[in-house]
């Protein structure tokens, strides 16, 4: 019996509280795990405490977080750390991801700013990502992140991705949206930055729709279907790597369950075909 290198597997779906009374326990059969960012449910009770203790408790999560500025300048938020910790343990939560960029100094920005591909800053967040995994006991995952610009860059984005993770040792989650976003705004192959990233490494993925402002400007909304080149992304990145668990995210224009659903079917088609490559082949 051979064990698999996931905490999930399968097709996970972001669950967001406008689901809430929606979702049934059919449209939960055709999901295999959900995400939440844990800076909204920390401390919760009262209704909505209990609706995400009925979501817990039926399948499993992970947590993709928001706001711990894992690049950013002012002191590591230690007690963040800790009380996420704690919120997986209370509800068995199987991972902690976060954004491989910085949302504030003194205080919120509310956006995910760029870090600065350069050297020091590898050391200055592997450094920190280091600590969380130490705080928490785990691993953790760090999502290639979506940018515009690229204030003082000395390396590529591949290349400062890649050496995080290596001094860091911690785990990718690959965002496919993000990189095919960030290929039209920066001019670059998405094909071949994919299979750059180190797929040993890979917890799993994130897709997601985007807003196209003009052609060479495409802003990461998550906020509109998946389009076909990130269809066919996602198809290559399991031709790569083999299926990994992949979770569709949609944060506004949230459209009824059932039109989700068929997002997560077309996730599970592609999987199911690149399993069956696989078996064919023996």
């Amino acid at each position: 019996m051979t064990t698999s290198p996931y905490s999930v597997s399968g097709v996970g779906l972001g669950l967001r509280r406008e689901m809430f009374g929606e979702l049934t326990d059919a449209h939960l059969r055709a999901i295999d795990f959900m995400e939440v960012a844990p800076e909204n449910w920390i401390g919760i009770g009262g209704k909505f405490g209990k609706q995400f203790r009925r979501f817990t408790e039926k399948k499993p999560f992970v947590t993709h977080g928001l706001s711990l500025s894992i690049g950013g300048p002012a002191p590591l938020d230690e007690a963040l750390v800790r009380a996420v910790g704690e919120f997986m343990r209370e509800h068995g939560i199987r991972l902690y991801s976060e954004h491989l960029s910085y949302c504030g100094d003194e205080g919120q920005l509310y956006d995910l700013m760029p870090i600065p591909f350069t050297e020091e800053a590898v050391h200055h967040v592997a450094g920190r990502i280091r600590r969380v995994q130490d705080i928490l006991g785990q691993r953790i995952a760090m999502e290639n992140v979506s940018y515009y610009a690229a204030p003082g860059r000395e390396m590529e984005e591949i290349d400062f991705i890649n050496a995080v993770l290596d001094e860091a040792d911690c785990d990718l989650l690959l965002d496919v949206n993000n990189i095919y976003v960030n290929s039209v705004n920066h001019g670059y192959d998405a094909a071949d930055f994919l299979r750059r990233l180190p797929g040993e490494r890979i917890a799993y993925g994130h897709i997601a729709g985007h807003y196209e402002e003009a052609e060479d400007l495409i802003v990461d909304t998550h906020g509109a279907d998946i389009v076909d080149p990130v269809w066919a992304l996602l198809d290559i990145a399991y031709e790569q790597f083999g299926v990994f668990p992949t979770l569709i995210e949609r944060d506004f224009n949230i459209p009824p369950i059932d039109a989700l659903l068929t997002e997560v079917r077309q996730v599970r088609e592609i999987q199911q075909r690149h399993g069956e490559a696989v078996a064919a082949n023996g």
